[in-house]
């Protein structure tokens, strides 16, 4: 009868754990679909967000459009007080970066800062990174124009790599950039405009435009640009200023050292009358 039992027992368990394995495999399974499809649509949200703020526009050819437009043609807008419209390309607000590059703070050498967030970073590049990682929300993609689409009438390459100016002339590339050239000057400074205009659409042809030739002969940038400060002038007016101080502590120690030496003169006959004869 106890080995019955027993047995009866041992049935019973054989068969709870048949019950219950199935179960526990039909879980796990579940729970690792789950996984992938948890996976599956985290991936696919990412790709999402890595085409929703996707700019097709160079932010390095941008900044040397408009380096060269800070350096080689507003000097002489604000000579002449002549307002662009917004209408111009070369506006500041048709720069899609010009407000991230507002926001870049140059500490060091090796030391950049967001202005945003205030992280730093130990060069350029890689702020431009984090700009696109984190703060691409900022850019006006939408409305701005790609400041990059000018560089071809701008000689952008004549302030990036300069291995790229021995390049050979194309003829139907120089045609291609003296055209936008041109029609940057009749959009920028029509002349209708007043004098001033007519003034800059002048002297933006012969500076930017004329250069646009594979015959030769005439270089961009030909009126000149923004005045800098030469280093040598630089280094020696400080170097005047940290001797100046010390130049007028020599003077004024030779000075003091000249009235002694007379007051002592002055002493030696009075101490002569003194002694008897």
């Amino acid at each position: 009868m106890g080995k019955s039992i027993e047995l009866f027992l041992q049935l019973q368990l054989l068969v709870l754990c048949l019950l219950v394995l199935p179960q526990k495999g039909s879980s796990s399974s579940l729970f690792q679909r789950n996984k992938e499809t948890e996976a599956t649509g985290s991936a696919s949200i990412k790709q999402e967000q890595e085409h929703s703020h996707e700019v097709h526009c160079s932010r390095e050819r941008s900044r040397a459009a408009w380096k060269v437009i800070e350096e080689y043609l507003m000097p002489f807008v604000e000579q002449e007080k002549y307002q662009i419209t917004r209408k111009c390309l070369l506006h500041p607000d048709n720069d899609m970066f010009r407000d991230q590059e507002q926001h870049k703070v140059h500490v060091d050498i090796n030391d950049w800062q967001c202005g945003y967030c205030k992280k730093s970073f130990r060069a350029e590049k890689f702020l431009d990174q984090h700009f696109d990682n984190r703060h691409y929300n900022l850019l006006n993609a939408s409305q701005s124009k790609c400041l990059a689409d000018l560089c071809g009438a701008l000689h952008c390459d004549l302030v990036m790599d300069s291995k790229l100016r021995k390049t050979k002339c194309n003829p139907a590339a120089a045609s291609r950039n003296h055209h936008l050239c041109e029609s940057l000057a009749d959009n920028c400074f029509p002349g209708n405009a007043g004098p001033s205009a007519s003034r800059l659409h002048e002297l933006f042809l012969r500076q930017f435009c004329d250069a646009h030739t594979c015959t030769g002969g005439k270089k961009p940038f030909s009126r000149g640009g923004k005045k800098r400060t030469s280093i040598f002038y630089l280094a020696v007016s400080i170097l005047t200023l940290m001797l100046l101080p010390l130049f007028y502590c020599i003077v004024y120690l030779h000075q003091m050292e000249k009235k002694k030496g007379v007051q002592d003169l002055k002493r030696i006959p009075n101490r002569n009358k003194s002694k008897p004869s």
